[in-house]
């Protein structure tokens, strides 16, 4: 991914690239993208752009493993998170699912994997501390909690599931206040010329609607030239 791509990526949201990978697609059905409704730490810090560390944590009970090793996957979490390629976001499933009460994304935690490098995070989890996070690192989580729990991590560097949407390792992300979606490999070189054909195209709608005198006539108008544009 070039700069001038990833550029792009950040200033738009991501229902824009839902519907830019449908352009490069040339037909509507693409579903890699979340389901339901997420809460985020910062509706208007933007887009977080960036390939997937993936890891899953469990906090309803202690874990059932020793102590050393839970805390030697605690270090070889952090590890992985420190490392891969950049840009990069942080996608971890909790386990407990809608009953989950383990707020992993806290001041200290998010602060840490700011440091790391990377852009925000993704999970089904539950976050606290809001006020406190650190700017410049948006939190996409299921709900908010005064407690961590038992939390542990449970799996690195593995598919995760978050808001239905399946994520492995490495993938390429988008996500915002809406949700997230993955762009495949292979539409990272398009991805780019879609983006700026669909706000072009969308423009010829929205600079009618904006402008004083539209009416039915001038929409007519205005979506023709909009469906012909798209074709």
């Amino acid at each position: 991914m070039d700069q001038d791509t990833l550029d792009l990526l950040r200033r738009v949201d991501t229902p824009t690239v839902c519907n830019a990978i449908e352009v490069v697609e040339g037909k509507r059905g693409f579903d890699r993208f979340t389901r339901g409704t997420p809460l985020c730490s910062d509706p208007g810090a933007g887009a977080i752009v960036g390939y997937a560390r993936t890891a899953k944590i469990a906090a309803l009970a202690p874990s059932s493993d020793d102590p050393d090793v839970v805390r030697a996957r605690r270090m070889a979490y952090y590890k992985y998170m420190a490392e891969g390629p950049r840009p990069a976001l942080a996608v971890v499933q909790d386990m407990d699912g809608p009953d989950g009460i383990g707020a992993y994304w806290g001041e200290i935690n998010t602060s840490v994997h700011k440091g790391f490098g990377l852009s925000g995070a993704l999970t089904n989890g539950v976050m606290r501390d809001l006020g406190d996070l650190p700017d410049g690192f948006p939190v996409i989580a299921g709900s908010v909690g005064p407690s961590h729990g038992f939390v542990h991590v449970r799996e690195i560097a593995v598919e995760v599931e978050v808001f239905g949407l399946t994520i492995r390792p490495d993938e390429l992300v988008h996500a915002d206040r809406h949700g997230a979606v993955v762009i495949d490999a292979a539409y990272v070189s398009e991805i780019g010329a879609a983006i700026e054909k669909l706000l072009a195209t969308e423009g010829i709608v929205l600079n009618a609607a904006r402008a004083p005198g539209f009416d039915f006539a001038r929409f007519e108008a205005a979506w023709t030239a909009f469906e012909k544009a798209r074709t």
